[in-house]
């Protein structure tokens, strides 16, 4: 889909990471950071954009948002999201854009748009900027697209603020002009501390917001957790805990977090899906666990996906979650891609990656079969960045014309004596 064709001496080349993913109708786009850098980020974000539903691809790379494409103002790009806002008709990216150099704050939440998903607004001469807070990290971005919705075209931005006060305080900010311009943005009702929000719009403009629980306190017990909006962003409520957290470290230094993926059926039921080794004996590998909600209060006890016997020594981890919008209820299509090793106990020299797929017809009641797809992979093929190797901390899972598309990075071993 894209290639690593930059050559700036602080990015690992050829390196493309982490990828997100939207779908609308026919027409997919991805986007992903491109050149990995050990500090932070990438060169640039670059884009996938396929009109057939994944049969051919456009790519290239986002303009003005790094010093490496477009003489932009940052030094590096991640966390890269993708919407559409069907009201306006736009394709958003949000991005977490970084050392900007010269001016406060140096990394902050920006916004590229599109009308096709191919030709992207140059951010160096049209700057949106979302994240006014002392420093920013892990956005997520969705768009309200149900025409019956009260807050139909209302575009939402998720980050939260890693800054040394701050201690990742959560944030949200609201547009209703297709991202042009962001609200003043506002934190949770009880001003909740937490890293890798998804917010998902059920079709009557509920926001509903999984995230991972940052602790602040000795005494707090790491969750996921939610919160929402009733009013179109107007104010968000406090956060409900779905669940503790129980997390095997994945070996090997590779780099993963139990960060939450979800996704909203076409009745409004959101899913979540998240890595937990709580079905496991001491904890020895992580399985992937699903819980539900009708409203965002509500939810279901944690259910493991059955991807193979808790016996085994198998690690599951960094899942990617899809969902047909077509479908609902005991009907619901999901589709989810994760990675794993076979040997959980494997070494750094050792552990061989691989991505795995399975999927559910009955809103996750019953599982097919799992399918691998790819080949293993050598973690020494991998980026290395200062929290470990990495593949990224998400990666996407689209659904289009009753398909389902995993997009993930995979490594192949480098040529001669390139690293990567």
């Amino acid at each position: 889909m894209s290639t690593d064709t930059f050559t700036n001496t602080s990015s690992q080349h050829a390196t493309e990471v982490e990828p997100g993913a939207f779908a609308f109708g026919a027409t997919i786009v991805t986007a992903f950071q491109v050149g990995r850098i050990f500090a932070g980020g990438g060169a640039d974000i670059g884009f996938a954009t396929s009109m057939d539903g994944g049969g051919t691809w456009n790519n290239g790379f986002l303009p003005g948002i790094t010093v490496f494409q477009g003489a932009g103002p940052f030094t590096a790009a991640s966390d890269p999201v993708v919407a559409f806002d069907a009201k306006h008709g736009l394709w958003l990216i949000s991005l977490l854009a970084l050392g900007r150099t010269n001016t406060t704050p140096a990394n902050a939440v920006v916004i590229s748009w599109s009308r096709d998903g191919i030709s992207w607004s140059n951010w160096a001469t049209d700057p949106i900027e979302v994240s006014h807070t002392a420093d920013a990290d892990k956005d997520w971005i969705v768009c309200d697209n149900s025409p019956t919705s009260p807050n139909y075209g209302n575009c939402y931005v998720e980050w939260d603020d890693p800054s040394q006060n701050a201690n990742d305080l959560i944030w949200m900010s609201v547009s209703n002009d297709g991202g042009q311009t962001w609200q003043t943005a506002q934190n949770t009702q009880d001003g909740t501390h937490g890293l890798g929000g998804v917010p998902v719009v059920e079709r009557n403009g509920t926001v509903i917001v999984p995230i991972m629980e940052v602790c602040t306190t000795q005494s707090c017990a790491p969750s996921i957790l939610s919160f929402s909006s009733l009013n179109g962003g107007g104010s968000w409520s406090s956060t409900t805990r779905i669940s503790t957290i129980s997390d095997h470290q994945v070996a090997g230094n590779l780099r993963s977090d139990p960060l939450p993926a979800a996704q909203v059926d076409g009745d409004g039921t959101v899913y979540v899906v998240w890595q937990d080794c709580r079905f496991r004996v001491n904890c020895s590998s992580n399985d992937l666990v699903l819980s539900a909600s009708p409203n965002g209060t509500t939810w279901t006890a944690l259910s493991r996906i059955p991807i193979d016997p808790t016996s085994s020594t198998f690690d599951h981890f960094i899942p990617g979650l899809g969902i047909d919008p077509m479908t609902s209820g005991s009907s619901a299509h999901l589709a989810l891609t994760y990675y794993f090793y076979p040997n959980a106990a494997c070494g750094a020299s050792t552990c061989q990656l691989e991505v795995g797929f399975i999927s559910s017809a009955d809103g996750g009641q019953t599982w097919a079969s799992p399918t691998t797809l790819t080949i293993p992979m050598s973690l020494a093929w991998l980026p290395n960045t200062f929290s470990g190797v990495m593949v990224g901390d998400y990666i996407a899972t689209v659904l289009t014309g009753g398909k389902a598309l995993p997009i993930f990075a995979l490594a192949n071993a480098p040529p001669g004596t390139q690293p990567f």
